[in-house]
Parts: C-alpha cells; sequence; structure tokens
C-alpha cells in the first residue's frame, strides 16, 4: 500500500492526475497515472521494466492482446508472476494513455522505478517529454 500511495504523490507532482490520490482511503493495490500520450506510456513502461530484477534487459512494446480492443503495453518482472504482489505496470494504447501500477514487496522498490520512469518523461525518452508540464 505504500508503494500505491507514493505512486500517487510523485506522478502528481509531475503533474499527472493520478488515482486514487496519494492519501485517500484504498480498497485494493493498483494505482493508474493518466499519461496523455502513447509516446509517455511507453517510457514509463520501460523504465518500470528497467527496474525490475527479472526481465530488466527487456523493452516492453504495445501489442495486440486477446480480450482488448486496443493494442497494451504490459511491464512486470518480479519473482511472484501473476501476483499482485508482482510490481507491474501495463495499460491498453488508447487516449487518455493510462498506466496502472500495482504490486511491490516493498515501497523502496516503486521509488527506483519512479525515479527511473520520471527521468526517462523528463530526459525526451517519451518523444513529446520536453513539453509534457506546460
Amino acid at each position: 500500500m505504500k508503494g500505491s500511495h507514493l505512486i500517487a504523490a510523485v506522478m502528481a507532482a509531475e503533474g499527472f492526475d493520478a488515482s486514487p490520490a496519494a492519501g485517500a482511503s484504498r480498497h485494493d493495490v493498483i494505482t493508474s497515472v493518466v499519461l496523455r500520450s502513447p509516446a509517455r506510456q511507453v517510457a514509463f513502461c520501460a523504465a518500470v521494466q528497467r527496474a525490475c530484477p527479472i526481465g530488466a534487459h527487456v523493452r516492453p512494446e504495445p501489442a495486440a492482446t486477446p480480450g482488448y480492443a486496443s493494442q497494451v503495453i504490459f511491464a512486470n518482472g518480479t519473482f511472484i508472476e501473476g501476483s499482485t504482489a508482482e510490481l507491474s505496470a501495463d495499460g491498453p494504447l488508447r487516449p487518455p494513455y493510462v498506466v496502472y501500477c500495482q504490486g511491490g514487496t516493498h515501497w523502496t522498490h516503486w521509488a527506483i522505478a519512479l525515479e527511473a520512469a520520471v527521468a526517462a518523461l523528463r530526459e525526451g525518452d517519451a518523444g513529446d517529454a520536453p513539453d509534457w508540464r506546460a
């Protein structure tokens, strides 16, 4: 739960809408972040993947996924695949380009992943990153 609050606080401070908001009452471990562009969504997920202990060398790419009308990008790479304890970020590539973050066995893993994600967004890995806070 601490990781979920951290995601919401950091991303809100960076100018993105997160739900539930930091400090809000929660009933599950998923936090959604509206990134407003496909490039930002891919950059965010790629940074999360780089922060994972398994498959850090893999760059996630959006692809067709059964059950989804849009391409979906998935970032995960921890030791509890498919579990809600697994740190992951994913979402369909369609407006408003929301990434759904969950899991992590300790909030510090999200701190590391968020540091990488924010850096990727600020450094231009997201293509349109220089104007993202304007």
